[in-house]
């Protein structure tokens, strides 16, 4: 171990006090969800079965879950989440230890702790540590809870264990991508399409039947592990090896470059930019290849959404135990289950673009951190256009986003149902329908920007999670649909199932979404810089 790194680890432990508590709820509420929803819609040993025929009938189904399914409670409920809480925790390991080692170099905190008695690895490994135990916390709460609800003791430590395994990985992968990029965001793209990419491998697997692919993804190894059935312990010492490489891959790396270098090769910038010509070009110059990444990576999902279409017509056709949970989730009738389950794709991805303005603002407190933010500040722009710029940016996206969201969705749910016209305008509406709430989200970032600049960032990760937390695990948790009141999603009418559209709900989200905005944008006026 380097010198300086026990030091390290208690001071990232005590920055993740702000942000690893808000993942861990995620991953323990999503796992008590799927098991209260499967108890309450399949109290039976019959509808149980029901459930489970219909998923096996479908390849899609299956592929959603990952793998087969039985009429068990603990095999339902944990196929259900297990997706979800191997990708979270996957995610949340990933970016503590870009948190804590390219970032910190980028912001110049890792050469000023370099100058003390601190080792050449020290950074690298103390992130490591803490991304390690932070997933192992989270796969021991989801046990945990899991064995306080009654599930079976061996099948759930072998799926809190998958939750861990999953983490630990995709720590090794973001440990290595740290070392080859030069940039915080360099390396996180890096390590999201990691991520992706052993999600499409995973699923194409499932839903093609060509088990071999999941061999190849790193989140196939934890579903593979089968708990509650099989329960494949020695897959999970392939994960541990797995990730005990790329941790030894990462530590060479990491001696052989520059503080503050990469070892991919950098590729030069423009001699000049002669397009900046104010804030707005400015921010969209700093922001057009994130925009560019989230608008391939949710015209890919709205893709999957429209392709969806003849299945889901399929489904919703024939009465089944699928049909009544989906129309009782959906609070619609049987004729307009499937406009309202195409509803709730559309609001699912709704709430991951609700991310998007999220982002903006955290690359507001970085671009503050760095310096950069006061050398664009020495010129004529004041503080309120700068951050301005990069609001006009972030909102104008965030409607980009949904709007393409619709037309992808539609372009492909029409040819393959044969109705593009007919269609098109509708998803549209509904799609831009939903950019209030987005930007509500956004607004409630900005405001905690400026007023809390220091506490910003967990603030707004916590914003974001809590909105997906009340509005997609809560909400089915208590048995109602379209959210709970304390997150703006709840107030958008589903007008694909035909609820008319409220402009009084819409004005109030505009309006308190100007008001946050106001009021961050005359905070961060009055504020020192810090």
């Amino acid at each position: 171990m380097s010198p300086g790194t026990g030091v390290l680890v208690r001071l990232a432990l005590r920055r993740e006090r702000a942000v690893a508590p808000w993942w861990l709820l995620l991953l323990v509420a999503l796992a008590l969800a799927m098991v209260a929803y499967i108890n309450r819609n399949m109290a039976t040993y019959e509808l149980k079965l029901a459930y489970t025929e219909v998923v096996r009938r479908y390849a899609f189904f299956q592929a959603l879950g990952g793998g087969y399914v039985e009429p068990r409670l603990e095999v339902l409920a944990t196929w259900r989440s297990g997706g979800f809480l191997y990708v979270i925790n996957a995610f949340a390991a990933l970016m503590t230890v870009v948190r804590h080692t390219r970032r910190e170099e980028d912001a110049g905190r890792t050469e000023l702790l370099r100058a003390g008695v601190v080792g050449r690895r020290a950074p690298l490994g103390a992130a490591l540590l803490v991304a390690g135990t932070t997933s192992l916390a989270g796969g021991a709460l989801v046990a945990a809870a899991l064995l306080a609800a009654g599930l079976e003791p061996a099948g759930t430590l072998a799926y809190g264990a998958a939750v861990v395994v999953a983490g630990w990985v995709f720590a090794g992968i973001a440990a290595v991508a740290a070392q080859l990029a030069r940039e915080a965001r360099t390396a996180t793209v890096i390590g999201l399409y990691a991520l992706g990419l052993a999600y499409v491998l995973r699923y194409t697997a499932d839903a093609s039947g060509r088990h071999w692919l999941k061999a190849l993804s790193p989140l196939g190894w934890s579903h593979m592990v089968d708990a509650y059935k099989d329960e494949r312990w020695w897959l999970l010492g392939v994960s541990a090896l797995v990730a005990g490489a790329l941790c030894a891959v990462a530590y060479t790396l990491a001696g052989r470059r520059d503080l503050g270098s990469g070892l991919l090769p950098e590729r030069p910038g423009r001699e000049s930019a002669p397009g900046l010509r104010g804030p707005v070009s400015l921010a969209w110059r700093l922001h057009r290849g994130l925009l560019l990444k989230w608008a391939a990576g949710t015209a890919a999902f709205a893709a999957v959404g429209g392709a969806m279409g003849p299945l889901a017509k399929d489904v919703l056709a024939r009465p089944s135990v699928v049909v009544t949970n989906i129309t009782t989730l959906l609070g619609v009738s049987p004729e307009a289950a499937l406009d309202g389950y195409m509803w709730y794709y559309l609001l699912i991805l709704a709430y991951c673009v609700a991310l998007y303005p999220v982002l903006m603002i955290v690359r507001l407190r970085t671009e503050e951190i760095s310096g950069r933010a006061e050398a664009v500040q020495a010129t004529p722009l004041t503080r309120v256009r700068w951050a301005a710029g990069h609001l006009v940016v972030a909102a104008l996206g965030t409607a980009a986003l949904l709007a393409l969201t619709a037309l992808v969705f539609s372009a492909v749910y029409g040819a393959l149902l044969g109705d593009f016209t007919g269609t098109a305008p509708r998803f549209l509406a509904a799609a831009l329908s939903q950019a209030p709430a987005a930007w509500c989200v956004g607004a409630v970032c900005l405001a905690a920007y400026g007023l809390l600049p220091r506490a910003s960032v967990p603030l707004c990760w916590a914003a974001w999670i809590l909105t997906a937390l009340l509005g997609q695990v809560v909400a089915p948790f208590y048995g109602v649909w379209g959210g709970t009141p304390f997150e703006p999603f709840h107030y958008l009418p589903n007008i694909l199932a035909g609820q008319a559209f409220g402009t009084v709900p819409v004005l109030a989200l505009l309006a308190l979404t100007a008001v946050l905005t106001a009021g961050g944008l005359l905070a961060l006026r009055r504020r020192d810089a810090c």
